[in-house]
């Protein structure tokens, strides 16, 4: 008897293993694997150009994994999927599920049509620990601060699902549809010269992420509480990309952590996947934080209308070194460090009165990392209008912020090259130096570097002041 043909729908779930919608569809029948490039859906948000680019190798190594069998479409998912179905007799569709508003209501609407019509259309969650309803006070509310959220509403959970292994056998069904293209024609990469450096920074696909998951148990979650606020060191897992576009699963790192022995260092990194599960919590229960203020006294705020400074912060040209550092890493190599991204946050909302969404939007274009719900949470975070926020009043001070966390100058050294040879004393505020100091570091201010375009002390006080005006 033959096997019924059945879809696999990848999304944010580019892998094989522990892949709960593919698994499914194995079980079910032969799999069309296909992969949709929607980029005209109503409501949505176009991909950045970052993760323009880690989309192309991504897909490129799924489709090596499928043995070059990954069918890839573009256009409507729902009219390719009916397609599919007709042109194939096929009796069901597998999916995991995806947290953007607007993936959200098409999910829906495309289940209930393809149900009524008689499919078997079943959706999962392949991306998080738990679902966004699992976690909820025991009023069945949800949380709006974290640790309440992640120590009651998550210990009150189903504990994660351990991890699936590829499905054996994978029974896929070759199939020839109009409109088939190769990576290639989705014209994903530009050919700008920062594309290239996007490249050698980094390697994608589901061997890559789970490559560096283990180097990371290896080398980097030893100190990780405390090193992982140093730049200059390899405390990070820089597993957020892999994650963000599901070569590797929340799971499989969660059940990775439980193999080792508990230490502070694996309690707190499992902390940070909380805080991404707090982050799509927000999101699901809040569609428009990627907008809207969470908090509407922020609706008041005066920010100020300045293309220059917004320009200067852009290209790292603040004049404030530990600032440009960080806004050079993340042009150079589509990532900054988590730090880093606090400090360049601060600095754009606090020091230079701009508007968070600006900063979330040229964060969305330029990280690989671009997570509609990371990134909304964490910018309304850092400018005092979000769920369990850092206080508008907290101002870091980016001098001390250099001076404290990278005390020798390797990281700042290494994208500000042209300080290099700056002291360690006047590194991170070139314009207390003296002159012959700066003349024997090859350092002329407003020529080889900026000055700073505001004073920090003066700004933080308008900072204060334009936050009076919301009360």
């Amino acid at each position: 008897m033959t096997a019924p043909v059945v879809i696999h729908w990848f999304r944010q779930d580019l892998r094989l293993s522990d892949n709960p919608a593919l698994t499914a569809a194995c079980d079910a029948g032969e799999v069309i694997p296909v992969y949709v490039l929607n980029d005209s859906e109503k409501g949505a948000r176009d991909h950045g150009g970052a993760t323009q680019n880690w989309l192309h190798y991504s897909l490129k190594a799924l489709n090596e994994s499928l043995n070059g069998q990954l069918l890839i479409m573009r256009g409507d998912p729902s009219a390719i999927i009916k397609n599919l179905l007709r042109d194939t007799k096929g009796a069901g569709v597998f999916w995991n599920r995806c947290y953007e508003p607007w993936r959200i209501e098409h999910d829906a609407q495309l289940k209930s049509e393809l149900q009524e019509s008689g499919v078997n259309a079943n959706s999962f969650n392949g991306s998080l620990l738990w679902e966004p309803w699992q976690v909820a006070k025991p009023d069945g509310t949800p949380y709006k601060v974290f640790t309440p959220f992640y120590q009651k509403g998550c210990r009150r959970a189903p504990e994660p699902r351990k991890p699936l292994p590829v499905p054996e056998p994978m029974q896929l069904h070759p199939v020839k549809a109009n409109g088939a293209l190769s990576v290639e024609e989705l014209s994903l990469i530009d050919n700008r010269p920062w594309s290239a450096k996007l490249r050698d920074s980094w390697e994608q696909g589901e061997l890559a992420a789970q490559n560096r998951l283990y180097a990371f148990l290896e080398k980097g979650i030893s100190n990780y509480k405390e090193g992982r606020n140093f730049p200059a060191l390899m405390h990070t897992s820089r597993l957020s990309p892999h994650l963000h576009f599901g070569e590797i699963s929340p799971n499989q790192i969660w059940w990775a952590l439980s193999m080792r022995e508990d230490t502070h260092d694996i309690d707190h990194f499992r902390n940070e996947l909380g805080w991404r599960e707090f982050s799509y919590s927000l999101l699901f229960y809040n569609p428009t934080l990627p907008q809207i203020n969470l908090n509407a006294r922020f609706d008041n705020f005066p920010w100020v209308s300045d293309d220059q400074r917004l320009l200067a912060w852009q290209k790292g040209q603040t004049g404030i070194p530990i600032v440009d550092a960080g806004m050079r890493e993340l042009w150079q190599t589509g990532y900054m460090h988590n730090r880093l991204r606090m400090i360049v946050g601060s600095f754009l909302v606090k020091n230079l009165l701009l508007d968070w969404r600006l900063g979330e939007a040229w964060f969305w274009d330029c990280l690989v990392d671009a997570d509609l719900a990371s990134n909304s949470a964490s910018w309304q975070w850092i400018a005092g209008c979000g769920a369990d926020a850092a206080p508008y009043f907290r101002i870091f001070n980016p001098v001390l912020q250099g001076e404290k966390f990278d005390c020798y100058g390797d990281y700042t050294r290494h994208f500000l090259p042209e300080l290099k040879e700056l002291p360690d004393k006047f590194l991170y505020k070139p314009w207390e130096a003296p002159q012959n100091i700066l003349q024997n570091a090859g350092v002329a201010l407003g020529e080889t570097y900026p000055l700073p375009i505001v004073e920090l002390r003066k700004s933080r006080e308008e900072a204060l002041r334009a936050f009076k005006k919301t009360k």
